[in-house]
């Protein structure tokens, strides 16, 4: 049994230890729920109040003029709201931000204090043999560290802030590509449609002229032939529209089996003067993101800088031995005149120039690559002009030409069917010209970034399993509204 003196320095680590246990976390265990999860995915839809919501915050903040109504079907604007909220990868890059968010949160914080007790015997008799020394100890930072720290942790999250904004706007631009890709092939399916239908009314005369003898047969059989090929170019059509409007289910977060009709457009209202290398130079995301990135590399140095600095650590001291109760107080002062953190500071000298030269090598390859782009889009549109304004009234005239003297009696069978071929052949073309050009406007849209840079909060509440934090996010640039349907 320890006697009466040794009383206080028992009670003293009580104490310390209730301290200790009063600021700690318990855990609680949180299993995964995949049925839950899928129930709550096959009941999404486009329309689910999160959507709402947020559509009606970037309405209200300005950021869009799309009006968010699915009654006539979803729109590629539209698209886009449904896709930054429910899209998966999404969800996890602001969930990934708020992982940074938390070590931002709590970084610069004092360390914790130190209890320890030292407890000694005395082996000779004695009427107290029990020596106690209990002591606690306190870091104070006079280094500067810990700003600098906080100072290190907050520019990371502005950089990953801006990389969550910037993988929104990539969204943006792989749901555009997708809508487009699957509009074209609709729009093919839908034209190659309607020829076949011109074509099996052909068939029908054709055949009766045939059975009359006014034209050979071997000349109607190559209409019957041709309406075998355009029935596999329509099915060959619908099945590349099936499956891309899966994949841009995938995109929007939605399941395969939501009830949803997409509307198809190949129009994208961006002008492309407002898209020069200026406005890049203040609107790119990857550059905002890497002046992020250098910003958090400096302080990263600077807080290396500061770790070379010491801190104080003082706490007091107390001793009970045999009877007698000493008090007093500790101090130490590490002196940085071996290591003084010459390893880090090398390091993160080496990492901020490692970020310049990222920045800098970025804007020189968006400058090029946004006058290559600018070619390119030059190029598409005067093909598309040049099939609309001279070809397409070429051909209509060819086939309304070749149909008119076959009836009356004056023309060929096989010139009415060379006519039907290529207007068939100019539809198609013609679609994956605007296509092209389209595909065009939309990689010169992700080189410039969107109208203005916004920065987005992830959601760190993940109580549920499927939402993506919507109301954790900023409002998103909206460039412009998407034509609702377009029939080349």
């Amino acid at each position: 049994m320890l006697t009466n003196p040794s009383r206080p320095a028992v009670a003293v680590a009580l104490a310390g230890t209730a301290v200790m246990l009063a600021g700690c976390q318990r855990y609680q265990s949180r299993p995964l729920d995949l049925a839950a999860h899928q129930d709550a995915w096959l009941a999404r839809t486009p329309g689910d109040e999160p959507v709402r919501a947020f559509a009606e915050r970037l309405a209200k903040a300005g950021e869009s003029t799309t009006m968010f109504d699915l009654s006539d079907g979803l729109s590629l604007a539209e698209g886009e709201i449904v896709a930054l909220v429910f899209n998966p990868d999404l969800r996890l890059a602001r969930l990934q931000a708020g992982i940074v968010s938390a070590t931002a949160e709590h970084a610069g914080l004092w360390q914790d204090p130190q209890f320890g007790v030292d407890f000694l015997t005395v082996i000779e008799s004695a009427a107290n043999p029990l020596l106690v020394t209990p002591g606690m100890s306190f870091t104070i930072p006079i280094s500067g560290r810990l700003e600098a720290e906080k100072a290190r942790a907050d520019a990371a999250l502005a950089a990953e802030l801006t990389r969550v904004a910037e993988q929104e706007w990539q969204l943006r631009i792989e749901v555009r590509r997708a809508w487009f890709r699957w509009s074209a092939v609709k729009l093919q399916a839908d034209k190659t449609e309607r020829l076949l239908a011109s074509i099996e009314s052909l068939v029908a005369s054709i055949t009766r002229l045939a059975e009359t003898g006014e034209i050979v047969r071997t000349e109607a059989a190559l209409f019957a032939i041709e309406q075998v090929s355009q029935q596999q170019a329509l099915l060959m059509f619908r099945g590349q529209a099936a499956e891309r409007e899966q994949e841009l289910r995938m995109l929007l977060g939605l399941s395969p089996d939501t009830p949803l009709e997409f509307l198809p457009t190949l129009a994208l209202h961006d002008d492309p003067k407002d898209m020069t290398s200026a406005s890049a130079t203040k609107r790119s995301l990857l550059l905002s993101r890497l002046r992020d990135e250098y910003k958090a590399s400096e302080q990263a140095l600077r807080r290396e800088v500061r770790e070379q600095y010491p801190d104080l650590t003082i706490g007091p001291l107390a001793e009970f031995d045999r009877g007698s109760t000493l008090l007093g107080f500790s101090l130490s002062l590490p002196i940085p005149i071996l290591n003084a953190n010459k390893q880090g500071i090398a390091e993160a000298h080496a990492k901020r120039e490692l970020a310049r030269a990222a920045f800098e090598t970025a804007y020189e390859r968006l400058v090029g690559s946004l006058a290559a782009t600018r070619v390119r889009l030059n190029t598409l549109r005067q093909q598309r002009e040049i099939f609309e304004e001279d070809m397409v009234p070429l051909v209509d005239r060819q086939i309304a030409d070749a149909g008119n003297l076959l009836q009356l009696g004056e023309g060929s069978s096989l010139v009415l069917l060379e006519s039907v071929t290529r207007v068939g052949q100019t539809q198609i073309a013609l679609v994956d010209a605007r296509l092209g050009e389209s595909l065009a406007m939309v990689a010169l849209a992700e080189l410039v970034g969107p109208p203005a840079i916004h920065t987005t909060a992830s959601s760190n509440n993940d109580d549920n399993p499927i939402d993506p934090g919507v109301a954790d996010s900023a409002p998103v640039t909206n460039d412009g509204d998407n034509a609702r349907e377009e029939t080349p």
